[in-house]
């Protein structure tokens, strides 16, 4: 269905400001989904896949779908098949990766709350149902990389929204650490909480000591504001290394490091296959 005049012209005009700062657009057209860019790719002529929302196999001279299409060359955006496009266009897209930027899409109210509670300020924008999360830097684009959160960087697209609000800020460890795949676990875990490992002779004084380490290794996870799953596994892995080989680490003691890893949004399944994977490393899975 045709645009009203003015809207195709404020898509347009949107297009080309963006492109003029940099940032890689392209046209969106009803369902939130890119055109064929050229001729020969027009109403999917070219067989590339249906939503043409990744580049398709066509044989055009260049890119001409999704984000591989996006561009910052004026001529490109205001004339030949994108001139058509306009006519029909809901909405302008940008490649957030083409820009150096990531947008962390946040789909519902629980996502808001968690990056609220676990990413660095930074420049958002509104979106229907959700947020847009504009951190500078780029990184691998995917989805579903937490309830209701994708990611979308390099190999991607985002609708332009509007400028968003607040003070962008580089790109965190911890939404890098997203698309992080988690090692499988050594062996199959059993328990939420370990039992207690080692029987060898305590090499400490006092039990004061490993009061003290643990309530250190409490503070380390607590204090953690970005890379939380290698945070807790390293702490895991002193923890054990000093204490894993008497018999004097306690389910109580394991617990409260367990307890310390969920109040910063680890799961009891990750904490214990991090707990497995210390407990290999060391040589102490079989002690």
């Amino acid at each position: 269905m045709t645009q009203p005049t003015d809207i195709r012209r404020e898509h347009l005009h949107t297009a080309l400001s963006l492109a003029a700062t940099g940032v890689p657009v392209l046209p969106l057209r009803a369902g939130k989904v890119p055109f064929g860019n050229c001729r020969r790719c027009t109403d999917n002529a070219c067989g590339g896949r249906p939503n043409m929302k990744t580049p398709g196999p066509c044989a055009c001279p260049g890119p001409c779908h999704a984000w591989a299409a996006a561009t910052t060359d004026p001529d490109v955006i205001s004339s030949g098949p994108w001139r058509r496009a306009w006519l029909t266009a809901s909405a302008v897209a940008y490649h957030p990766g083409g820009a150096g930027l990531t947008v962390v899409d946040l789909d519902n109210a629980d996502a808001i709350a968690w990056a609220c509670a676990s990413l660095p300020a930074t420049r958002t924008v509104s979106t229907t149902r959700g947020e847009h999360w504009i951190y500078r830097g780029a990184m691998q684009g995917a989805n579903r990389v937490r309830p209701g959160v994708d990611i979308k960087s390099t190999m991607s697209y985002a609708r332009w929204l509007g400028p968003g609000t607040g003070t962008m800020t580089d790109l965190p460890d911890i939404v890098r650490a997203l698309t992080v795949k988690e090692p499988a676990p050594a062996r199959p875990a059993s328990v939420t909480v370990p039992a207690p490992v080692g029987r060898g002779e305590c090499p400490h004084r006092t039990p004061t000591y490993l009061d003290r380490g643990i309530a250190m290794a409490e503070q380390r996870i607590t204090e953690a504001r970005e890379a939380v799953h290698a945070t807790v596994y390293r702490t895991f892995l002193a923890v054990l290394s000093t204490h894993g080989r008497c018999g004097c680490l306690t389910e109580t003691h394991t617990a409260r490091l367990f307890t310390a890893a969920q109040a910063k949004g680890e799961s009891p399944r990750h904490c214990t296959d991090a707990w497995t994977n210390a407990l290999t490393t060391l040589g102490l899975s079989h002690v």
